[in-house]
């Protein structure tokens, strides 16, 4: 089992290497680095087997709104878990500049034993994963965040951006 303390380095060399493999368009100066953390969620149909699931992660995000990161978390079971995703960020919903629309989809690694059964598609604990969020621009940096899991549940997050 993989000890928390040791996805921040996996989370930066990913990150390095996301960030290697990119484009240097003259567009990307525009882009930005997003370090994420997730202390709370919501399950839509609680359970007394589930845990407490937290998240932390790292994105980076194109000038023209696409983005691909990772996400290390401990899952509804207790498991340490990872996501591995590309996606697309829309600011400017409703009209309002500080609402944003997310959604990202990628590879889920964590749902194993006994769990496998908890995510479609799992084998071997991979599966396919996605999620769709909506957020608030609190300023340049700072953004909170709404992320819906699927029919698990609900993740507050909080985001970070740096340039």
């Amino acid at each position: 089992m993989t000890r928390w303390y040791r996805w921040p380095g996996r989370a930066l060399a990913l990150a390095l290497a996301a960030a290697a493999a990119a484009p240097a368009a003259a567009a990307e100066t525009q882009g930005e680095w997003r370090f994420a953390v997730a202390p709370f969620t919501i399950h839509w149909r609680p359970s007394p087997e589930h845990k407490p699931v937290w998240a932390i992660g790292v994105e980076r995000q194109r000038a023209d709104g696409a983005l691909g990161g990772v996400s290390f978390f401990s899952n509804s079971f207790g498991q340490d878990s990872s996501y591995y995703y590309i996606g697309q960020r829309y600011p400017g919903i409703g009209g309002r500049p500080e609402a944003y629309f997310l959604w990202s989809a990628g590879l889920l690694y964590g749902y194993r034993g006994q769990y496998e059964n908890k995510v479609p598609l799992n084998h071997n604990g991979f599966s396919p994963g996605a999620l769709v969020a909506l957020g608030w621009m609190v300023d340049r940096e700072a953004s909170a965040q709404l992320n819906v899991l699927g029919d698990a549940g609900v993740m507050l997050q909080l985001n970070y951006a740096f340039r």
